[in-house]
């Protein structure tokens, strides 16, 4: 595929309004983000002129508001910092006058309809929209200084064009991500209305960010926990965890669930469960009902894919992994509007038999639905264990483990710059997971529904796509 790189610049807060330099430290909700590999987020608008016309009119307004933008949510131009092992000083963000994100300005001549559709597409259709994050480099004393963020605007002429995030997990996570595009998208669309240069006394209060580390409590210092555990992979890091080749033979593809659908859906695991569980249909959340029905078509198509020619024991657990925002947390108790990573990771394990028998649906709603109930009964973080003990039991070979990133929650398709709200929106980096991960979003058309991104092996997506239209068709009708 085509792809013409027409600029690259530097992007920085307006002069003077950051104070330099400015230093946030890591907290323990970030640390773990550590291993984490380079998150890539994309948003395609419909935009049917030249690129000329582009570059003219539209080009200018982004960059300038995101300037704006940039002076509250500086840590995506900021550097992480991680000192020398000598010198016995955690990684830490730092912001220095003239620091700057990567822009790119590029052409391509891909096919917008088929990028914004919602069928099945290699995965390296969309890859080359994303800028790479720049190189790390060393300071005095070995001090590495490694970049968070690249941005990537690419021109489709006369169909649309595509804005394109890579970044580092570290700075912060998925709310602070969109709250970031939120502002950024609102100073954009009120320029391109109003023609306004200035906006710094009418930004909405909820859509500024919140930068106060100190807030964040730590009585069983994790922080430290975590430091160790991770102390060589943190001496030997250049700050970015590389991409597998794993999506070289993968497909991804885009599957909506409208509001009439989720709600057939809640009410027959409703109806399937038994008096024990205590399911009912007003308390299943459009959440676990999505991840149940989508668990448990990966796992019978991870079957069926494995055939004769590998033993699958019924006996084998099988493994989801979410994350739940601990903001409103007793335990962490931080503004809705912090900035940073402030997520408690929570694994349901289901047996293999279990989850693909007949109730399986069901199965995996009770087990989604019982983290969630002891998440807001209990403390949000549960001591080391959080990061130690479990994720390391993930990470071993032959581990059947399923990924949920994003949320209806963020409302990705109200990101409007002053052209339209986004034709389509999705967490690319799922390609590349040696596990199965899949995103969850709103839907573009609204109603309520839910929008689930995924990638797989052409062979298991293929099985997939058929046990989950025949899932649908039984319940959903």
């Amino acid at each position: 595929m085509a792809m013409r790189v027409i600029e690259k610049s530097e992007v920085a807060p307006p002069p003077g309004l950051v104070p330099s330099p400015t230093i946030l430290p890591l907290t323990f909700l970030d640390i773990p983000w550590f291993c984490c590999r380079t998150i890539k987020r994309i948003f395609f608008y419909h935009f049917p002129h030249p690129t000329h016309h582009f570059l003219q009119t539209i080009l200018p307004i982004l960059k300038h508001s995101l300037s704006i933008t940039l002076e509250h949510f500086f840590p995506y131009s900021s550097n992480l910092i991680i000192p020398s092992h000598s010198e016995n000083v955690p990684p830490y963000i730092r912001y220095l006058n003239g620091d700057s994100l990567s822009f790119t300005i590029a052409e391509s001549l891909a096919n917008f309809n088929l990028l914004i559709s919602d069928s099945s597409q290699d995965v390296k259709n969309l890859h080359p929209f994303f800028p790479n994050l720049p190189s790390p480099h060393t300071e005095h004393n070995d001090t590495r200084v490694v970049p968070l963020m690249a941005i990537q605007v690419t021109i489709l002429p006369n169909s649309g064009f595509a804005i394109c995030l890579t970044f580092n997990h570290i700075a912060g996570d998925g709310k602070s991500l969109h709250q970031f595009m939120k502002l950024w998208s609102y100073v954009s669309k009120t320029k391109t209305i109003n023609n306004r240069l200035s906006l710094e006394h009418s930004l909405p209060l909820d859509l500024l960010p919140s930068h106060e580390r100190d807030r964040v409590r730590d009585p069983k210092n994790l922080k430290l926990t975590y430091l160790q555990e991770l102390k060589d992979v943190i001496s030997k890091s250049t700050g970015h965890v590389q991409d597998s080749n794993n999506y070289v033979s993968k497909v991804r593809i885009t599957l909506v669930l409208s509001h009439e659908q989720v709600l057939k859906l809640k009410k027959w695991v409703a109806d399937h469960s038994c008096k024990e569980t205590s399911l009912q249909k007003h308390m299943l959340s459009t959440f676990v009902v999505t991840c149940s029905l989508i668990w448990f078509c990966l796992i019978k198509s991870e079957k069926q894919r494995k055939g004769c020619c590998v033993f699958v024991d019924g006996d084998d657990l099988c493994y989801l992994v979410f994350h739940a925002d601990c903001r409103d947390s007793p335990e962490i108790s931080l503004p809705k509007n912090y900035f940073g990573n402030c997520l408690a990771s929570k694994i349901v394990v289901v047996k293999r038999a279990e989850l693909v028998g007949t109730n399986g649906i069901v199965a995996a709603a009770n087990g989604i639905e019982r983290k969630i109930r002891d998440f807001k009964s209990d403390n949000a973080l549960l001591g080391p264990k959080w990061w130690t003990s479990d994720h390391s039991e993930l990470s071993k070979p032959g581990k059947s483990v399923v990924g949920i990133a994003g949320s209806p929650k963020f409302d990705v398709y109200e990101t409007d710059f002053g052209w339209g709200k986004p034709k389509k929106s999705d967490a690319v980096h799922l390609d590349s997971s040696s596990s199965i991960s899949i995103s969850l979003s709103d839907c573009r058309d609204g109603g309520g529904g839910i929008q689930v991104g995924l990638a797989l092996e052409e062979i298991q997506m293929t099985n997939f796509s058929k046990i989950f239209q025949q899932q649908v068709d039984q319940i959903c009708l």
